[in-house]
């Protein structure tokens, strides 16, 4: 099967190449010539984990190709999917469908046979809805079926998503969008994987309603971690304990300083938007939306609080170790690590950092902050070190060295890396989340 996938940025990228090691011919369409030029030249637009590999693997078979020109990438497609961009639109909140609906145009008004559009991209409900009153005014003669496919990437572990899915979710309306979406995912079929049919209405809201809930649970973490620290708990094992509960499930309980990322900001603040439009509040979502935002520079305070307090931090500097919402992601967007620089740039301390995929993409974002090229770089000099990112070189830092190279040995641990036991007995000032 013809796949067409147009937008070649994250979900784009890791989607059509993954389609195309399952078997399919797959054209990835970009409007960005500097993007399909360098994909042609083997340079990823994104840091992903064997994404590099699996790309040229199937360019090498024929498989895969890019292009500008979509009307010669669709041509022939059974399968067209938009896979654009959907950040959250400025001024009010909602997600921006501009690139969403503008591909549905241009589809129209160049397609050549019959076929099913599919948004990947992640899209409030009734999205599809609108694609397919776009598709239809262009006046195309072709049988079209609009569906949703809403994608559950996860970044760092894309691929590994993509090939053993969790669930896979479909939304159509009529049997000719089933029967092609079958079509697509059957090598999956082996895999045994779940997959759901329903409502297009229904898929749309399964993909905010994941997100929102995934929120909600780091966001719920977050708060007893504080409790812990008021009461004398640790919240680890407040997570193991609740997370052994079969009806609660272990994942997405870490403690930390806040959600990030292209999905959890944009979507449930989308979501919030979708439910003020419907006049069907979700106070939970509101609650999680403002609790996770005014985390972030609470961690900054944190961090000044162990530099003694606000008057004895100004002047002093503090080494950042991870800047990316996660690890292995160059992906920057509402990363915790900004608010925590920017709260202590207003302090004013002098902030150094290091992240192994992130410090391109960083260093416009925070103009003030000194990047540096390995770890112990940012720490030397620093009066205290912080660790906001759990990337894996990071989990092992020879304590030794660090006491030796930073001004003071002061360790802020927002991510739980280290056992407090082993930190202070290396000599260390050792704060972390909801431990004493």
């Amino acid at each position: 099967m013809k796949i067409a996938m147009v937008g070649s940025g994250y979900v784009g990228l890791v989607s059509g190449a993954c389609f195309a090691d399952f078997g399919h011919d797959v054209v990835c369409i970009d409007k960005d010539q500097s993007k399909i030029d360098r994909l042609h030249d083997g340079i990823m637009p994104i840091y992903e984990p064997g994404l590099d590999k699996l790309v040229e693997s199937n360019v090498n078979a024929g498989r895969l190709s890019f292009t500008t020109d979509l009307a010669e990438g669709i041509k022939d497609a059974s399968a067209i999917f938009i896979a654009v961009g959907t950040p959250s639109r400025r001024g009010d909140g909602h997600a921006d469908l501009t690139f969403v609906h503008a591909v549905a145009k241009e589809v129209g008004e160049t397609l050549a046979n019959d076929a099913v559009v599919v948004t990947k991209s992640t899209v409030p409900v009734g999205t599809g809805d609108e694609v397919e009153r776009i598709i239809a005014g262009t006046g195309t003669a072709h049988k079209v079926s609009v569906v949703s496919n809403p994608e559950f990437l996860r970044e760092g572990a894309a691929i590994g998503d993509f090939k053993r899915p969790d669930r896979i979710v479909i939304g159509a309306e009529d049997d000719f969008g089933r029967e092609v979406m079958r079509e697509v995912y059957r090598p999956l079929y082996l895999n045994e994987s779940p997959i759901l049919f329903t409502s297009r209405r229904t898929s749309e809201l399964i993909k905010y309603a994941a997100n929102a809930f995934l929120a909600t649970k780091i966001t719920f973490i977050n708060e007893m971690a504080d409790l812990c620290e008021k009461v004398g708990a640790n919240v680890q094992d407040v997570s193991r304990g609740i997370g052994m509960d079969g009806r609660i499930g272990s994942k997405f309980l870490h403690a930390g300083p806040g959600y990030g990322g292209s999905c959890f900001p944009k979507d449930t603040l989308a979501l919030l938007k979708t439910a003020e439009d419907y006049d069907s509040p979700t106070r939970i979502i509101e609650a999680v939306v403002k609790v996770n935002e005014s985390r972030k520079r609470a961690m900054g305070r944190k961090v000044v609080d162990a530099l003694g307090g606000a008057d004895a931090a100004r002047g002093k500097t503090a080494a950042l170790l991870g800047l990316t919402f996660k690890p292995n992601t160059d992906d920057m967007r509402d990363s915790p690590a900004i608010a925590i620089a920017q709260t202590l740039g207003d302090a004013g301390v002098k902030v150094k950092a290091h992240d192994p995929e992130g410090m391109e993409i960083a260093a416009p974002l925070m103009p003030e902050v000194e990047m540096c090229d390995e770890p112990y770089a940012a720490i030397a000099g620093a009066d205290v070190v912080v660790i906001v990112t759990e990337w894996d070189a990071f989990r092992a830092l020879d304590l030794n060295k660090v006491k030796a190279t930073a001004n003071a040995p002061v360790l802020v641990d927002l991510r739980n890396v280290y056992s407090p036991d082993d930190v202070r007995a290396a000599g260390f000032d050792y704060s972390s989340i909801g431990r004493t």
